[in-house]
């Protein structure tokens, strides 16, 4: 096939046709980078918890909403053996995350483990947790056809606006919770431990309730994932630490791109779901390409690599701007 064949090939139409499943994602999965934000940004450490939370988020949600949970949790939540609200679902699927931080916060803390190992043991021993949850199944379906789900790919315009509210209401929430004392100790500690150490605040108690946050939202994003899919999967937090980096990043980028100075910290977590948005955006417009779908996970390098050096090289090229001034200046008065 020729270029201009190749080119004649590709439909815009089914491209557009496609783009709102790719903001429905990208706003599900930029939820689960303000996961990845808070880690990433805040505590300043690298937690591959995530890869196993999201799932553990998505297998919790799934297992309750089919299955209607245990008598005692049934009980609690007033449900019957038949239907278990599937805000309740979302609501253990929540805590369940932040049990999953907080291993991975005592292992870092108290044992001294460093954050991306103790991350990757909670992540592997969760793998098996998953599949107990699961009863030993690597892949539980959820129909929305059967079960009051919040958001489904069957219904991608409804899902949107459904998943923007969650989403804005949990940056509301975060916004509110990082400008009380314990969120501003917890930012603190993420920007000078040893001058939040000398100032009495308990940096071990703030990286550990971080990491419970964090885990807490990503479990939460891995249970709304799973309804939009249809399935809950082991696998399916595989490449999640990726994605949520990716786009923390793009966020980042795109934010300083357009306010040059002082940012909002709510407008700093928008952008990482605007990030997300962008990601999926770039996975659609891949696949409309007709490109080799097993070369998403270089793409998604290549894009990860692409926004991590944009700052490194902006940074350069005010460097040589201000040594040419400087040069020209010197030259100038000699």
């Amino acid at each position: 096939m020729s270029v201009i064949d190749y080119f004649y090939s590709l439909d815009p139409a089914k491209l557009l046709k496609n783009l709102p499943g790719g903001i429905a994602q990208g706003i599900l999965w930029g939820l689960m980078a303000l996961g990845v934000y808070i880690t990433f940004r805040l505590i300043k450490v690298s937690d591959l918890t995530v890869e196993g939370s999201f799932a553990t988020g998505g297998a919790v949600t799934v297992v309750l909403i089919t299955g209607g949970g245990p008598a005692w949790l049934r009980a609690i939540f007033g449900a019957s053996s038949e239907q278990f609200p599937t805000w309740a679902a979302l609501l253990i699927a929540f805590f369940v995350g932040v049990l999953c931080g907080l291993v991975t916060g005592m292992l870092h803390s108290y044992l001294g483990i460093p954050a991306i190992l103790a991350g990757i043991l909670t992540q592997l021993a969760l793998f098996s947790v998953n599949l107990h949850i699961m009863d030993m199944s690597s892949n539980i379906p959820v129909s929305v056809d059967k079960y009051p789900l919040y958001v489904s790919g069957s219904y991608v315009l409804r899902s949107i606006p459904v998943a923007a509210v969650i989403t804005a209401a949990i940056i509301g929430i975060l916004y509110w919770y990082f400008g009380t004392e314990q969120g501003s100790a917890i930012r603190s500690t993420g920007n000078n431990p040893v001058m939040s150490s000398a100032q009495g605040i308990d940096i071990e108690k703030m990286k550990m309730i971080g990491f419970a946050i964090s885990n807490g939202i990503v479990a939460l994003a891995g249970g709304l994932v799973a309804q939009y899919q249809g399935f809950a999967d082991v696998n399916m937090g595989r490449g999640a630490s990726v994605i949520g980096l990716a786009a923390v990043i793009i966020g980042d980028v795109a934010s300083r791109a357009i306010f040059k100075g002082h940012i909002n910290f709510a407008v700093k977590m928008a952008f990482v779901i605007l990030g997300g948005i962008v990601y999926y955006a770039v996975v659609i417009l891949v696949l409309w390409m007709k490109l080799n779908t097993n070369d998403l996970k270089l793409f998604t390098a290549l894009i990860v690599a692409l926004f991590l050096g944009i700052p490194y090289l902006q940074s350069k090229k005010r460097e040589s701007f201000a040594s040419a001034a400087k040069g020209g200046s010197g030259n100038a008065e000699t």
